[in-house]
C-alpha cells in the first residue's frame, strides 16, 4: 500500500536520488551531492514543503512546493514546482496522490491556491492537472529575467 507524507530528513538519501532524476528529466547533468544539498538546505530551512510518496520503504515520487504570497488578495499561495514519480512507478496513481496531498496542504494552511507551471510538450502532466481541476491561465504571461551572476 502506498503512503503519501511529509518528508523528514531520514528520507534524504533517497529523496536526493529523485531529485537527480528529476533534473535529468530536464536535461540537467547528474549531481547527485548537489540535489542532496539543495533539498537539505531547503527542509533545515523550511524554505518548502516536500510531500513523498513511499511503499515498503522505498520512495516512489515527490511533491515540492515553495510558499509565495499573493498581495492583491492579501494571501499565501503555494508553487508546486516540483513534481516526479521514478520510471518504476508511474501509471501507477502516484502522482494523483501526491497532487490531492498538495491539494491538502494547500487548504490547510487556508492559502489561495497552487499555481504551477509545465512545459507545453509535457501533454501527460497536464492531462493529470485538467483531471484535477486545475485551471489553464490564458489571460496571462509568465516572463523570466535571467540573472547576470554565475
Amino acid at each position: 500500500m502506498m503512503n503519501i507524507r511529509k518528508a523528514t530528513q531520514k528520507d534524504l538519501k533517497q529523496l536526493s536520488q529523485l531529485f537527480d532524476g528529476y533534473r535529468q528529466f530536464y536535461q540537467q547533468a547528474t549531481d547527485l551531492d548537489g540535489a542532496r544539498d539543495f533539498i537539505q538546505l531547503r527542509m533545515e530551512n523550511n524554505q518548502s514543503v516536500i510531500f513523498v510518496a513511499e511503499q515498503q520503504d522505498k520512495l516512489l515520487g515527490f511533491t515540492q512546493l515553495f510558499p509565495s504570497y499573493s498581495s492583491v488578495s492579501l494571501q499565501c499561495l503555494w508553487i508546486l514546482n516540483d513534481l516526479f514519480v521514478a520510471a518504476t512507478a508511474r501509471e501507477q496513481g502516484v502522482a494523483e496522490a501526491l497532487m490531492h496531498a498538495a491539494r491538502d496542504f494547500a487548504e490547510s494552511t487556508h492559502s489561495k491556491g497552487i499555481i504551477l507551471e509545465t512545459d507545453w510538450d509535457n501533454v501527460q502532466a497536464q492531462k493529470l492537472y485538467d483531471k484535477l481541476g486545475y485551471q489553464k491561465q490564458e489571460s496571462t504571461y509568465h516572463y523570466f529575467l535571467p540573472s547576470q551572476v554565475g
